[in-house]
């Protein structure tokens, strides 16, 4: 996955508070294709996890992969405490000024679905489809924990192996894979180091999660859910079976409140369905093709 020749790699600068930062981002499909779909990754994950799902949409889509600021190939900020949605929102305002799609999905995994329900949410959003991957307005309590304990925690290893082994035993809520499905999912997350391999990330990345109070979490909570509300676009809920971070309530909800989404729950997975089995990508497919008018 992380060899697939497909993808094209460029570059936008994004501007933070006293700076400008370079976001990365993998293009795949035709440059020219005005129908686009940004995929957006998870907290400690980066844009290469989309390779299996462009592929199958590149045929009908242009589509783009950022890496959100601080992992993979962008660039880290020089204040931890800017790795939080305001940033990672206005970055991506600043990339889709660039694309200037006519029409635009976005599927966000995790922390890539927040960023695309907060820009969905806004008066004038340019997102026409969204699907959002095991993430909704309320996010329970147990999986920021448990996600916190290990976000930068390790990030040096001796193999591509070593690291393989790591990442699956963290991320046993991504389903089952084969040994070869997870060092495909490995390769893009690990970058040279001396005589061995460390994650591509920042591992700064969480300080500002750590620092947010219960009457922080509550109050952003409640401002999810008003943007939740005010969103136009159709929409898909998917939802790992055995999610901490999706409450089946939770998905409930979002099915009866703003724009009433469409929800499948996927048995065997927690948090979050990788979107590389064959199964999971139909699905995306299919909302997509369904909400865009293409044949």
């Amino acid at each position: 996955m992380a060899d697939a020749p497909e993808a094209r790699l460029d570059f936008v600068q994004c501007l933070h508070p006293g700076g400008l930062h370079r976001m990365a981002y993998w293009e795949w499909g035709e440059a020219d294709n005005p129908d686009v779909v940004v995929c957006v990754h998870g907290l400690s994950r980066q844009g290469r996890d989309f390779d299996h799902l462009a592929r199958a949409l590149q045929d009908r889509f242009r589509v783009v992969c950022p890496d959100v600021a601080g992992r993979g190939r962008s660039d880290w900020l020089a204040n931890p405490m800017h790795y939080q949605l305001p940033q990672y929102t206005a970055d991506m305002v600043t990339l889709l000024a660039r694309l200037n799609p006519r029409r635009l999905a976005w599927v966000g995994t995790s922390m890539g679905g927040l960023i695309g329900l907060g820009l969905a949410g806004l008066q004038g959003s340019a997102i026409d489809v969204l699907v959002l991957n095991d993430i909704g307005p309320s996010i329970a309590a147990d999986g920021l924990q448990r996600i916190a304990g290990y976000v930068g925690q390790r990030t040096a290893f001796s193999s591509v192996q070593e690291a393989a082994d790591y990442l699956e035993q963290i991320s046993a809520g991504f389903g089952p894979h084969t040994p070869q499905e997870w060092l495909e999912l490995t390769k893009p997350m690990v970058v040279p180091d001396g005589a061995g391999w460390r994650l591509h990330y920042d591992p700064r990345i969480n300080e500002a999660l750590a620092q947010v109070t219960p009457e922080a979490a509550q109050a952003g909570e409640q401002a999810l859910w008003a943007l939740y509300d005010r969103i136009m676009a159709p929409t898909l809920v998917l939802r790992g079976a055995e999610s901490d971070i999706l409450a089946a309530s939770t998905a409930q909800s979002m099915t009866q409140r703003g724009p009433r989404a469409d929800y499948v729950s996927l048995p065997g997975v927690g948090h979050a369905p990788t979107l590389l089995h064959d199964d999971q990508i139909q699905l995306v497919l299919g909302f997509l093709l369904r909400h865009t008018d293409l044949p």
